[in-house]
């Protein structure tokens, strides 16, 4: 005789139940948790850099405003200074688009 607590009839509760169910579909794949120190380095890297940048080309962009509008300066700097906020802040789309244009 079987006593109603014995475990062939326990496991089809357990595993009918919502929290198993939930633990199993919320628990990360042990593949994707996993990231590159290189990337997680270059990516941080890439954070501190940008976020020292940002007052810079404020300020840059103000002086040459202030610049332009008293008329002393040539707009060779303007267009340089342009270019340059530009390559530094599209960086990462700029490497997207060359990878992709050599399938890399």
């Amino acid at each position: 005789m079987h006593h109603p607590r014995t475990p062939h009839l326990v496991w089809p509760r357990l595993a009918s139940s919502p929290l198993l169910i939930a633990i199993i579909v919320c628990a990360p794949d042990p593949v994707l948790a996993q990231a590159s120190p290189f990337m997680t380095g270059a990516t941080s890297l890439q954070t501190n850099i940008l976020a020292w940048l940002t007052p810079i080309a404020i300020i840059l962009v103000m002086l040459l405003g202030g610049m332009a509008m008293a008329n002393r300066m040539s707009w060779g700097w303007c267009i340089g200074a342009i270019l340059g906020i530009a390559i530094a802040f599209g960086a990462p789309q700029i490497v997207t688009w060359v990878r992709g244009m050599f399938g890399v």
